[in-house]
C-alpha cells in the first residue's frame, strides 16, 4: 500500500525522530519520498552533487540540506548524514524509497518505547515497474532504524550496512523500493557498482571465475529462489543480475592483472 501523507500529531512518540538520507540527481523520486517522512520531527537530507532540481525539491521539505566536500563511499557518505541529525534515533531511507503509512505508524509505536537498539523492516521493491516476489528480494530486511549511540554505518565503499552493537528487532510493516523502472537505469547501476566493488574487494578473479560466477548467480535467483515465477521480469532480473556479478569478477581479474 503506498503511503499517504499525515500530521506528526497524529501518533505521539516519545522519542524524537531524525529521517536521513543521501541523494543525487533524484528529482523523479524524491519528492515521493520525503513526503512519506512527514512523521519525522526532521529531516536532514545529504547533498553528493546533483546537477537537477534534486536539492530544490528538498528545499520543499526541509532546511536541513547540506553538501558532501568529498566522496570516499556509500558508508561514510551514510554515516556522515546521520552525524548531521539532532536525534539519537535515525531512520535511514533512500531517495527511490517510500515509508507506507503502516510502517510509519509501527514506528512512532516504537519509539515510545523501543525493546530493541535497533531494527531491520522488510522491504518490498519493484522491478520494471512490477512488485518481485521471489528472485530473493522476497527476504529483504535492511537495517534501516536505529539508535545512533548504538549503531552506524561501516565504512563500505558499495554495499553498505549498519553495524549494531546492541539487540536487533524486526518490523513487517514495509518499505516499498521503487528501484530500476527501467533496463538502462539497472545497466547503469551495474557499471558503477562494479566499478567501485572491484576497487574495494580483496578476493581473487579470473576469467573461468567471473563466467562461473555469473552462472551461478542466474541458476540461484531464478531457480532456487523461485524467479521464474516473476514472469517476465524474474527472467530479465535474474539475467542482469548475473551480469552484474560476472562484470564484478571480470574487473577485479583485471585489476589484479595490472598492479
Amino acid at each position: 500500500m503506498s503511503n499517504t501523507t499525515f500530521s506528526n500529531s497524529q501518533i505521539k512518540h516519545k522519542n524524537k525522530l531524525s529521517a536521513v538520507l543521501i541523494v543525487k540527481n533524484e528529482a523523479a523520486n524524491i519528492e515521493r519520498c520525503l513526503k512519506s517522512l512527514s512523521f519525522a520531527d526532521e529531516i536532514v537530507v545529504l547533498d553528493t552533487g546533483s546537477t537537477d532540481n534534486t536539492v530544490e525539491i528538498c528545499n520543499k521539505y526541509t532546511d536541513k540540506i547540506y553538501a558532501l566536500d568529498k566522496w570516499e563511499g556509500f558508508g561514510k557518505a551514510k554515516q556522515t548524514a546521520v552525524n548531521y541529525a539532532n536525534n539519537d534515533w535515525i531512520l535511514s531511507v533512500d531517495a527511490d524509497e517510500e515509508i507506507t503509512t503502516e510502517l510509519a505508524e509501527k514506528i512512532q509505536i516504537i519509539l515510545n518505547n523501543p525493546d530493541y537498539d535497533a531494527y531491520a523492516i522488510k522491504r518490498n521493491s519493484f522491478y520494471l515497474g512490477k512488485m518481485i516476489k521471489h528472485s530473493g528480494w522476497n527476504k529483504d530486511y535492511p537495517k534501516r532504524l536505529f539508535n545512533k549511540q548504538k549503531a552506524g554505518f561501516n565504512d563500505a565503499k558499495v554495499h553498505e550496512s549498519v553495524i549494531v552493537n546492541g539487540k536487533l528487532g524486526t518490523i513487517e510493516e514495509t518499505i516499498l523500493h521503487y528501484t530500476y523502472p527501467t533496463i538502462n537505469s539497472h545497466i547503469q547501476k551495474i557499471i558503477l557498482y562494479s566499478e567501485l566493488s572491484a576497487q574495494s574487494s580483496k578476493k581473487n578473479s579470473n576469467l573461468f571465475i567471473a563466467i562461473l560466477r555469473g552462472k551461478i548467480k542466474f541458476f540461484k535467483m531464478y531457480f532456487l529462489q523461485l524467479g521464474f515465477l516473476d514472469g517476465r521480469e524474474g527472467l530479465i532480473l535474474a539475467i542482469i543480475s548475473s551480469f552484474s556479478v560476472f562484470t564484478k569478477y571480470l574487473k577485479i581479474w583485471e585489476r589484479n592483472i595490472n598492479v
